[in-house]
């Protein structure tokens, strides 16, 4: 089970190096102190975000009948769209196959159908069925509003730089999807 504290586990910068999955205590490059607190807060915050934005996506999803998975994948579409199958498989790091069972569940469900592609007779795009995520629409609203209220709070020069972190946080996260073992 998981754990109440607020401060990580302290490990030593050694064990790091030897690859044994845990993190060092302080980042690298860190002045120590207070900056070492502030990363370990950025750290623990950042765990926190995703793990309410992963348990928000499942429960919004399974509104629909969807999994998690499969309505990222609708908004990796809707977003970039439409898309070959290779090409949802690179922008969501899932294994070829594992795109293929997906697209057909998510085909069979009504949410996203086949259409030839214009540019490779060889090959079918996926493009989402407008209409079907209309009903976790207002549920987007509920969370948007709060959020915009929030952005409110910051200058316009804060805001850049939690957009620059954002951006850089996405970019990162997916490079490390990448990276991950693909099942066979």
């Amino acid at each position: 089970m998981g754990s109440d504290r607020s401060e990580p586990a302290a490990h030593s910068d050694e064990s790091a190096a030897q690859g044994d999955g845990r993190l060092p205590q302080a980042a690298p490059g860190g002045g120590g102190g207070e900056r070492d607190g502030l990363i370990a807060q950025l750290d623990m915050a950042g765990r926190a975000q995703s793990t309410v934005a992963v348990m928000f996506h499942t429960a919004l999803a399974e509104l629909s009948g969807l999994s998690a998975t499969e309505q990222k994948a609708l908004d990796l579409i809707e977003r970039f769209g439409p898309l070959t199958a290779g090409d949802l498989a690179e922008r969501s790091g899932l294994a070829p196959a594992s795109v293929t069972g997906l697209l057909s569940r998510l085909e069979r469900k009504g949410f996203a159908r086949r259409i030839p592609n214009p540019d490779d007779r060889r090959s079918v795009l996926v493009e989402t069925v407008r209409g079907q995520l209309d009903s976790i629409g207002p549920h987007f609203v509920e969370l948007l509003r709060p959020l915009h209220q929030l952005y409110d709070t910051f200058s316009d020069e804060e805001l850049h730089a939690i957009l620059r972190y954002l951006t850089q946080v996405s970019a990162i996260q997916q490079e490390a999807t990448n990276r991950l073992p693909k099942p066979d």
